[in-house]
């Protein structure tokens, strides 16, 4: 019983000294159903007694000191309700008829269904706390509870549970993203970064698919004061246009059919840190009011809730599109764009910065060897001005992609050019027996002129870009089928 007693001592004053851990941070929960300045919202608890009245007072209770109340009237009630999800806090009575409190805490374990606990029970046995702190229990309170002590309990547990989720997100973080490449445009869209970086203004990304405007957010994210906060992505053009609503804001219980449980949208997600709005272009047009007012107000409202709440969260969008072409014709708010576009960045085509290829194809060259367990290889002095001559209408993307390739497919330590010509799916790299040199320079030909019109969109552009006449350029289409 002295060692029962000296444990739980012990876990007492560490439980203490996380609570001022856990006060020194920025963010907390609230407990009088409001939104403190961290934008966090009311926890939802899930009460598990067998015993009505104890039910219905305890109930009363959390309600009044702002949280949302769920009961369940023994452990394996407790456990159908836990596989469902959105429960913040479980509070449980430790003697039930089944399945007991401390049944539960195991049974929980056992499906690894996280979710931070507090035990009650009428009789003081040390023993009890004991385990269910070693099963995984926050906290151990007595019964009758007093209000002040639950309080004080279910503070603290939800603090210490956000301190976990928290130093799981720290630990997690990646390495700050790398912007490589030593061409005038890296180098400038660099200090750029470094710049727009240490401020909080909104941020527009634009450029071609695989430019990596994604990476230049993340880099403007890390270089800012919020590097420690969440980065989070919404990607507008992979959501479909009834979801857009309840992925930014959230929705609340039964606001649609198959909304079981409540769910924070991605502006409470990243509260503290930075939304990264993808390919903002293809917002649907009924969305773009309600994304404007919540810029221009700091406000926003679940979908089937009336309480507005707040998050403080930097907004970067990103887009390949013409902004200015589509307000022009009407399709894009020309008052949200102003209100996204504080500050405009470009992410450069690769085959403006085609020098460098190769810092990039050698990074590449390593991540690729070490994701497919490949022995390590090194691109020939051939194999990378054939990678500098290549176009890229992919991009950064389809380089990447291009390495990879030729990692998997590498049967040796060097890559050389022709390996490099059959990845790009061309037979004209290099010597072959049995053609001439006008047939290997006319197969070079139409290998960049399909690459031209593939990368310019049209044959008339790809003529200007190559420098030559738009009739010769039409005719040598013709010939090689490039339509």
């Amino acid at each position: 019983m002295a060692e029962c007693i000296a444990q739980c001592r012990l876990w007492e004053a560490q439980c203490w000294l996380r609570e001022l851990q856990c006060r020194s941070r920025a963010r907390c929960w609230t407990t009088d159903g409001t939104t403190d300045h961290s934008g966090s919202v009311a926890a939802t608890v899930l009460l598990v007694d067998d015993e009505p009245t104890i039910r219905t007072s305890l109930g009363r209770v959390l309600e009044k000191l702002g949280y949302t109340v769920e009961v369940a009237t023994d452990g394996h009630a407790a456990v159908d309700r836990l596989r469902q999800g959105g429960v913040d806090l479980l509070l449980t009575d430790v003697s039930m008829p089944r399945m007991n409190g401390l049944q539960l805490l195991e049974k929980l374990r056992a499906e690894s269904l996280s979710v931070p606990s507090l035990v009650m029970s009428g009789a003081a046995a040390i023993p009890d706390a004991v385990r269910a702190v070693q099963l995984g229990a926050t906290d151990y309170i007595e019964k009758p509870v007093q209000t002040a002590r639950l309080e004080l309990s279910l503070r603290r547990c939800l603090e210490l549970d956000q301190l976990r989720v928290e130093n799981r997100e720290l630990r997690s973080l990646p390495e700050p993203p790398q912007l490589l490449g030593e061409s005038a445009s890296m180098v400038a869209l660099r200090e750029l970064i470094a710049t727009v970086g240490r401020s909080d203004g909104r941020a527009m990304i634009t450029g071609e698919h695989g430019t990596g405007k994604g990476l230049v957010a993340r880099a403007l994210h890390h270089a800012s004061t919020r590097a420690t906060g969440p980065f989070v992505t919404l990607n507008c053009s992979a959501v479909p246009e009834n979801l857009v609503e309840s992925e930014l804001f959230g929705h609340e219980r039964g606001a649609f059919t198959g909304a079981h449980r409540a769910r924070r949208g991605r502006f409470e997600l990243a509260h503290g840190g930075t939304l990264f709005l993808d390919e903002i272009g293809d917002m649907p047009a009924s969305m773009q009011p309600k994304l404007l007012r919540v810029l221009q107000e700091g406000t926003f409202v679940r979908v089937g809730g009336t309480r507005a709440q707040t998050a403080d969260v930097r907004v970067i969008a990103a887009t390949h599109r013409d902004l200015k072409s589509m307000m022009a014709q009407g399709t894009f708010r020309e008052d949200l764009y102003y209100r996204l576009h504080v500050v405009g960045l470009e992410a450069p085509p690769l085959r403006a910065r085609l020098e460098d290829v190769g810092v990039l194809a050698r990074a590449f060259l390593d991540v690729s060897a070490r994701r497919h367990r490949r022995p390590t290889c090194h691109l020939t002095h051939d194999a990378l001005e054939r990678l500098r001559r290549y176009p890229y209408p992919g991009n950064v993307r389809e380089l990447q992609n291009l390495i990879e390739r030729l990692v998997i497919l590498a049967d040796g330590a060097a890559i050389d050019a022709s390996a490099v010509g059959c990845a790009l799916g061309d037979s004209v790299v290099g010597y072959s027996g049995g053609r001439t040199l006008a047939e290997h320079l006319e197969g070079y030909e139409q290998e960049v002129i399909r690459a031209a019109v593939r990368t310019h969109g049209s044959k008339a552009a790809a003529a200007r870009a190559l420098g030559v006449e738009r009739s010769f350029f039409y005719k040598k289409c013709k010939r090689f089928g490039v339509d």
